[in-house]
């Protein structure tokens, strides 16, 4: 039995709001939009840099109302205090309300925001958890140190889906990081 394809008019509204550093994906997601349109209708995809909206109260409030309204929310590299700093309340305000949150390379205030089906970075620690922190690796280690990250990153989501539950969102984060990494 196939499945009954959805009309326009059928198609549930789905708004993912990007949240970065600078333009550097604005290019990226246009043409991600522009191709994803064909595929879900009703799809809204926008990005929000801080670099302007730090300079500009009428860019800022464009992000907030955004964020507010969003069903999926992407953070990516928001570590400098001027950037987060301003997006902090309206982040939290929506978090438990949207679909998912994402925080991608971002300060720790930001990060712990994360939410991802039963996958949440602002819980406490559990076994599995724990076991991934421990992997992450030690503070000041050689360079060595990050191609091994990066090679585990690589690998977990090939381990994690073979494992139910909470993991399942665990790999989905680590793959989303992974398509984020490679550009």
């Amino acid at each position: 039995m196939t499945q009954k394809r959805i009309s326009h008019a059928e198609a549930t509204p789905v708004k993912v709001v990007i949240v970065t550093m600078d333009t550097h994906v604005a290019a990226a997601t246009d043409r991600a939009r522009r191709a994803l349109s064909r595929e879900i209708p009703g799809l809204t995809l926008s990005v929000h840099a801080a670099s302007e909206f730090a300079a500009s109260p009428k860019a800022l409030d464009a992000c907030l109302t955004e964020i507010a309204e969003a069903d999926i929310i992407v953070n990516a590299m928001l570590f400098l205090e001027e950037h987060f700093t301003p997006l902090l309340a309206a982040l939290a305000a929506r978090r438990d309300h949207c679909d998912a949150m994402i925080s991608i390379m971002s300060a720790g205030e930001v990060a712990k925001l994360t939410r991802m089906g039963r996958f949440d970075m602002s819980a406490p620690t559990s076994g599995f958890m724990s076991l991934l922190k421990r992997l992450r690796g030690k503070k000041g280690k050689s360079e060595a140190a990050g191609a091994k990250q990066m090679k585990m990153l690589r690998r977990l989501p090939k381990i994690l889906r073979f494992i139910p539950g909470t993991a399942q969102d665990v790999r989905a984060y680590f793959l989303t990081l992974q398509y984020w990494l490679a550009g």
